[in-house]
């Protein structure tokens, strides 16, 4: 993997990281909430076989520090722009889970001619038309500290039959992020609401779930198939919010058969 550091348009520095073959088709992957790059670790491996894939720290996480501003998922997926922009990518397939399924749908909505396939994993529209996590689940995460946090945290991600330690998790967040940065990505998930415009998304999409997704519910998956026109809906039986990783051998190449048969 090769990592490096570009500055936006407003001066704020992105450390963005690229692997697989030069010459291969471009692959977006976008983490979730509070997660940098490493969000990926397990899984990159078995698209940069195929794809040149593209990862970069969202403001905040990893490498991309500095002072926030106004940010939402709008504003991130433009920093995905000119990331794409700085490596030369005309286009590219994006692949989002979590939040990165949110900025992926504005990725898709505001910049239509740079997304050649689109695949949103464990997502939400977001907005009042959303189904929203059980109430006890918000409070939880907000009152639980320390260990019993990730503990519970785990819990929300993989199913009692994942033996692999929390420990060795790169879900469950980036613990290098300050309570302000941390609160500000939770205001960017939060406000998110791309209801009213996922008509608009033109590239071939497939919307991905478990359907034990305590985090965000699995309804949000069947809201964004009807919603997103022509889409593909795979719900995966007993997958929580980390189902991409603990399912992998199923997921990963339903997505890699989905990408390769939507770019050709």
């Amino acid at each position: 993997m090769r990592a490096h550091t570009i500055s936006t348009h407003d001066g704020f520095p992105l450390t963005v990281q690229v692997s697989g073959p030069d010459d291969a088709p471009a692959l977006l992957l976008l983490q979730g909430q509070s997660n940098s790059h490493e969000w990926w670790d397990e899984l990159r491996g078995d698209f940069s076989s195929q794809f040149r894939t593209i990862t970069f720290d969202y403001r905040g996480t990893g490498g991309s520090r500095g002072e926030l501003g106004e940010l939402s998922t709008a504003s991130f997926a433009a920093d995905a722009a000119e990331v794409l922009d700085h490596l030369g990518v005309d286009r590219t397939a994006v692949y989002g889970t979590s939040m990165g399924g949110r900025i992926a749908q504005m990725l898709a909505v505001d910049f239509p001619e740079r997304v050649s396939a689109l695949v949103l994993g464990c997502t939400t529209p977001g907005g009042p038309h959303s189904v929203k996590r059980p109430r006890e689940v918000g409070q939880n995460l907000a009152r639980l500290r320390g260990e019993e946090h990730t503990r519970y945290l785990f819990d929300l991600f993989y199913t009692p039959a994942w033996t692999v330690s929390a420990k060795y998790s790169k879900l469950l967040g980036d613990d290098t992020m300050m309570a302000a940065e941390s609160a500000a990505h939770l205001r960017i998930s939060a406000g998110h609401n791309a209801w009213d415009r996922l008509p608009e998304i033109s590239a071939p999409t497939l919307v991905i779930h478990g359907d034990d997704d305590r985090m965000n519910p699995v309804d949000n998956a069947h809201l964004l198939h009807e919603r997103i026109p022509g889409s593909q809906l795979l719900i995966l039986p007993e997958g929580r919010h980390g189902f991409f990783e603990e399912f992998a051998e199923v997921v990963t190449p339903a997505v890699l058969r989905f990408l390769t048969e939507s770019i050709g």
